[in-house]
């Protein structure tokens, strides 16, 4: 008998197939099919979502404590290469912007403000308009 060479991803497919029998009892049942369940494993990889039924649960909890760390490592990582003059320079801008916008707000309700006073103390005044445009 000649055995034919299996593709190196087809290999770890079957790997990955013998450590979770739980897979195993639903492609038996007839829930899913290996087609289904490799195109998922190859496009999706290992760690995704989709084989969570299939785990054990230590192994949950130890991919769960992985991505924390691996949330943990970027976290510093990016602390590590931040330039603080920099980062003083962009909150200085977002607080500058921020004032504009409350500044133009300030405008319009103040406006508001004082249609209502000008309308109660008097009838004949109008009330001033919210954009102030010069013409030409």
């Amino acid at each position: 008998m000649t055995s034919k060479k299996l593709h190196p991803s087809v290999e770890k497919f079957k790997e990955f197939a013998q450590k979770h029998p739980k897979m195993v009892k639903e492609v038996r049942s007839g829930k899913a099919t290996w087609q289904e369940l490799y195109e998922d494993w190859y496009l999706l990889g290992e760690e995704d979502a989709r084989f969570d039924p299939y785990r054990d649960e230590p192994l949950k909890k130890e991919t769960q404590e992985k991505g924390e760390m691996k949330w943990m490592n970027q976290i510093g990582g990016m602390l590590k290469n931040m330039d603080g003059n920099q980062m003083q320079q962009h909150i200085n801008q977002l607080s500058q912007a921020i004032g504009s916008i409350q500044g133009v707000l300030a405008q319009f309700q103040g406006g508001n403000s004082t249609r209502g006073s000008a309308a109660s103390s008097s009838a004949d005044s109008k009330p001033k308009n919210p954009f102030s445009f010069r013409k030409d």
